[in-house]
């Protein structure tokens, strides 16, 4: 795509669509942002403008979609809160991309997840598979992009998981520990999403790091590389989850869930397909020792702008 084509990046402002805007910005990229804080501190200033998503009036939003050769969407749902559900999500989903068929978008990018799918017991892989379908079969040409779990400074897992080795002196693992991950850099999958939009064929492809952990593996490597003295234990999932809930509520955030357990449990955030992403968490953990977990990061501040301590 040209430099001086528009480029919509949904969730500009939040993570992986920061990472996203940032590579764009950095090749020449004209970029605008779709996101549900418009009113939100604009990291990139002027740059990058902002636009409601009006998933509810879907005249604006096809408006501010029109013009645009690429749309990035990233948005989704860790789990639900308040009124949004996953269904809801799936439904606003849905208006997103019928409105990119009517502004005329060239071409749409969509991060979704590993193992996506429709049939899932899982509501947040089924409404990933749900939207995948619906993708497939709009009349735009896409690229559905699945990453296994994405790591940066700001990221949620694998910070949280550094922040409680520091705070804590007991972690607890749920069940064994045996269970795979296949973590992505932030800046890798935002190259693999850049790269794949401008490709010409419609595409479904894995985004995931050179390195599988299991759980317990990585639980450990992360507590070498920051020092941590806790005490690793092993809990049943749902004393775990008790604990986790119990954590939650002293910083106002929902640490953990029983569908992402079920999820990790179930090895889907490993990918079969030959690693994409260049980047091995372990060496990453390494150059960012001492800022990795240094602070709690809020799923519920992030996107419902909650205070927390």
């Amino acid at each position: 795509m040209k430099a001086s084509e528009l480029n919509v990046v949904t969730g500009a402002f939040s993570y992986t669509g920061k990472y996203i805007t940032e590579r764009l910005l950095a090749m020449g990229k004209n970029v605008m942002t779709l996101t549900g804080h418009p009113k939100r501190p604009n990291p990139f200033g002027s740059r990058v403008k902002a636009f409601p998503f009006n998933f509810e009036k879907p005249k604006e939003l096809i408006k501010s979609l029109e013009g645009a050769a690429v749309l990035y969407n990233t948005y989704w749902i860790r789990f639900p809160h308040g009124t949004l559900t996953f269904e809801k999500a799936v439904e606003h989903t849905k208006t997103l991309i019928n409105a990119a068929e009517e502004a005329g978008i060239k071409r749409l990018v969509h991060i979704s997840v590993t193992n996506a799918d429709e049939n899932s017991p899982l509501p947040y892989f089924k409404g990933k598979g749900i939207i995948e379908r619906a993708i497939i079969d709009s009349k735009l040409s896409y690229a559905i992009i699945r990453p296994t779990v994405t790591f940066a400074i700001e990221d949620i897992l694998i910070n949280n998981i550094s922040w409680l080795l520091r705070k804590s002196p007991i972690f607890a693992i749920p069940g064994t520990g045996e269970y795979k991950l296949q973590p992505i850099f932030a800046d890798d999958l935002a190259d693999i999403a850049v790269d794949a939009a401008n490709k010409k064929e419609s595409l479904i492809i894995d985004a995931a790091g050179p390195e599988i952990y299991t759980f317990e593996e990585l639980v450990k490597l992360i507590a070498k590389k920051i020092q941590s003295k806790a005490v690793i234990i092993y809990l049943p999932p749902k004393a775990a989850l008790s604990a986790a809930k119990v954590i939650g509520y002293v910083v106002k955030d929902t640490l953990l869930t029983k569908d992402e357990v079920d999820g990790l449990m179930s090895n889907l955030l490993i990918s079969k397909e030959k690693p994409r992403g260049k980047t091995s968490i372990s060496d990453w953990l390494t150059q960012n020792a001492d800022a990795v977990g240094a602070m709690h990061a809020s799923e519920l501040e992030r996107h419902y702008q909650l205070t927390t301590l």
